[in-house]
């Protein structure tokens, strides 16, 4: 078979075959395809879109191109569930999420993904605590998971090692916002996790790559009915990403923005209303709780006992990260030479979300080259929200950078993204909508 056959059919709008698909899988796993025609077929994927059939065959063509993980043989005494977001500025959720719901009873084992597009990456994100392993073996990562109740680490060769490459290929290419992409992406790494349960959070707005209601939708509603091909069962919030999530953008600043809502310090109310909505339908979908107000209450309380603090303590200790992180995470965070405020003046009415990630990216802190490396402690701190009244004292955010011309460059990104004027507009919903499959 030749793969510019692959690449013909899909580009004229046809349907791939089982062997074509198997084809891709294994030219990916094993790099026999190179990556200009893998870029090739993505860009024909994005423009041609796949039936739920064929993203369900990539999906499990993908999860199965490497080890795939069983945990029946562990002892755990709850459900397997997980998380994934479609990616936003300041999304630092599942560091909150994970032990949070380790504390409700959840057994969380989330693999991560590293920056795509313009929005950040968990993995990178994690790499920020000094020692914490990202890629420990899979023994390893059961151990923690059996310990803690839940462990974020990267993505390994050998997990769904063809999605791996895959998802490089298309993050440097333009087609991150395929829709059927995305989800055979998702799905593929959670199915060779050993995921039972999933919630999705699917972003809309300026700074998703679903940026219309209506995509956020099809995005969620392919997610459910693809994933109950493969016995997953999925829970989808649209959530509102028309500004930066919480009050920081950055690695390591949004590491820090994490320790200050575990020690319960200070919650971001958006930030705070995910992350609680978030781990509320994970103890719906996995059938730990009926109802929601009741499984909000016991999340919130997850974090105001400091259980959820003492298990990400433990996870960070048990992947090699500082025993006292949680307690000393200023001692042990990367900081920027060059901290300088943004200032503008009236009242802020909207962000290009989209633009602030890719400021930061220019700043260092995300990618424009497959396996470029990062400065993880470059990005923006005390972040405005929408309605903010910005003045002398008040000011946009501060920037973290590596130089004073790097700090230039992006205040007048950040300036751009922005817009003021003299009346707050209506205040948004951070939860637009929660989709379980059930009409």
């Amino acid at each position: 078979m030749l793969f510019t056959d692959v690449i013909r059919a899909k580009r004229d709008g046809n349907e791939l075959s089982d062997e074509q698909i198997q084809f891709l899988v294994d030219g990916l796993a094993d790099q026999s395809i190179p990556a200009e025609q893998i870029s090739s077929l993505a860009m024909a994927i994005f423009l041609n879109s796949m039936s739920f059939d064929e993203a369900a065959k990539l999906t499990s063509a993908m999860a199965f191109s490497g080890t795939v993980l069983d945990w029946s043989g562990e002892g755990l005494d709850g459900p397997i569930v997980d998380k994934h977001s479609t990616g936003g500025i300041g999304d630092k959720v599942s560091f909150m999420l994970a032990p949070i719901a380790a504390a409700c009873g959840c057994y969380v084992p989330m693999i991560s993904g590293r920056g795509l597009g313009h929005t950040g990456g968990t993995t990178d994100k994690a790499e920020s605590i000094p020692g914490y392993n990202t890629a420990p073996g899979f023994e390893k990562f059961k151990e923690v998971v059996r310990i803690a109740g839940c462990a974020i680490i990267g993505q390994t060769a050998d997990l769904a090692p063809a999605d791996r490459r895959f998802y490089a290929i298309r993050d440097v290419t333009s087609t991150v916002e395929s829709v059927p992409l995305i989800t055979a992406s998702i799905l593929s790494k959670k199915t060779a996790a050993g995921t039972e349960y999933m919630v999705m959070d699917v972003k809309t707005g300026s700074g998703a790559f679903m940026e219309t209601l209506e995509r956020a939708r099809e995005m969620a509603e392919t997610i459910i009915a693809t994933a109950a091909r493969t016995d997953m069962k999925v829970h989808a919030l649209i959530t509102d990403m028309n500004q930066v999530l919480g009050t920081t953008a950055g690695n390591a600043l949004e590491i820090a923005e994490v320790v200050e809502y575990l020690r319960n310090d200070h919650r971001e109310a958006r930030l705070d209303s995910v992350t609680l909505n978030l781990c509320a339908e994970m103890l719906i979908v996995s059938g730990l709780e009926t109802d929601r107000d009741k499984a909000l209450t016991r999340c919130d309380e997850a974090v105001t006992s400091g259980r959820a603090a003492e298990i990400f303590s433990v996870m960070c200790a048990e992947l090699g990260g500082p025993s006292d992180f949680i307690d000393k995470a200023d001692l042990y965070l990367a900081k920027a030479p060059v901290v300088r405020p943004v200032y503008s003046s009236g009242i802020l009415t909207k962000i290009d979300v989209r633009a602030v990630g890719n400021a930061i990216i220019e700043l260092g802190g995300g990618r424009r080259a497959v396996g470029e490396p990062l400065d993880l402690s470059v990005g923006l701190s005390q972040v405005a929200p929408i309605g903010t009244l910005l003045d002398a004292e008040k000011p946009l955010a501060l920037i973290h950078a590596a130089s004073e011309d790097d700090a230039a460059q992006a205040e007048q990104s950040l300036l751009a993204a922005c817009e003021t004027g003299p009346n707050a507009p209506p205040e948004a919903p951070t939860i637009i909508e929660i989709l379980t499959g059930n009409r």
